[in-house]
């Protein structure tokens, strides 16, 4: 999408913050964030404060999940509708994330890390290309560029992941050719996308999620759409450090390859040229 189109959807979705809502739906713009805290209770802080400084017109509620037992920063009057939600035990990623958007009502859900950080207001952005697919009925699922504290460019756009593709990640250091998902440390639907693919799969825990979305996504005819913005997130995977999380990654690897989602993928890759493939759709 070139500059002066972008600049048109994001000063239309600005425009419409104020428009009525329809069907009992907030304004086309509103954006609910669910945000979930396993204890991070300074970077929760520190990000809830950036959205206030630098989202106030692009946020209308942040969901506020506390998977663990601490304390909750109320000392701030927040520019957007706080609501903090405690769990009796805690849950997985993606049945945390479900829960916090079950009553969503705004146009727009975005799921969020606690450890990234805002560079600027990306939701602007993530909204304007979310919307640009989304106006004829279209599924799609916007996410910006991700880098760290340097700079560099994080690898969070991803091919699917096959046996082949890991190995020659982890060990030969090939890059991804394709985008056929990238990960959920912020991703912005409009709430009819997220609402036809029934958020995440619960049946996976802390890791695949993200590739189980972003496949039922494509395989629905759906696009993924990188917006002009750009977040710092610079995520340690805790599976190479810790035995309990490495389970957990393998797990979720064994589900998501065994799965009828991951068949019908791969089923639909389609070879370009000798190394890049890519799922076959819109």
């Amino acid at each position: 999408m070139d500059n002066r189109r972008f600049m048109a959807l994001l000063s239309f979705t600005s425009q419409q913050a104020g428009a009525p809502a329809r069907d009992g739906l907030e304004p086309v713009s509103s954006l609910v964030v669910s945000l979930v805290s396993h204890g991070h209770g300074i970077l929760v802080k520190r990000l809830l404060q950036q959205i206030a400084e630098m989202c106030s017109n692009s946020v209308t509620r942040v969901v506020l999940t506390l998977n663990l037992p601490e304390s909750v920063p109320l000392d701030c009057n927040w520019p957007f509708v706080l609501d903090v939600r405690r769990n009796s035990r805690p849950r997985g990623f993606g049945a945390n994330h479900n829960s916090a958007l079950e009553d969503a009502t705004e146009s727009f859900v975005c799921v969020l890390n606690p450890d990234v950080v805002l560079l600027g207001d990306p939701f602007g952005g993530l909204i304007a290309s979310a919307h640009q697919f989304a106006v004829d009925g279209g599924l799609t699922l916007s996410y910006p560029l991700q880098v760290d504290a340097v700079g560099r460019i994080q690898h969070s756009e991803r091919a699917l992941p096959s046996p082949w593709a890991l190995f020659l990640r982890r060990f030969l250091g090939r890059t991804e050719l394709k985008v056929e998902w990238v990960n959920a440390a912020c991703v912005v639907l409009p709430l009819t996308t997220w609402r036809h693919l029934q958020g995440f799969d619960e049946a996976y825990h802390m890791y695949c999620e993200d590739v189980d979305l972003c496949l039922r996504l494509r395989l629905a005819g759906g696009r993924l759409v990188k917006a002009p913005v750009q977040v710092l997130h610079a995520g340690a995977r805790a599976s190479s450090h810790n035995w309990r999380h490495l389970c957990w990654h393998v797990s979720s690897l064994l589900r998501l390859w065994r799965s009828p989602v991951y068949r019908c993928a791969r089923n639909l890759v389609t070879v370009t040229d000798t190394e890049a493939r890519t799922i076959a759709g819109p």
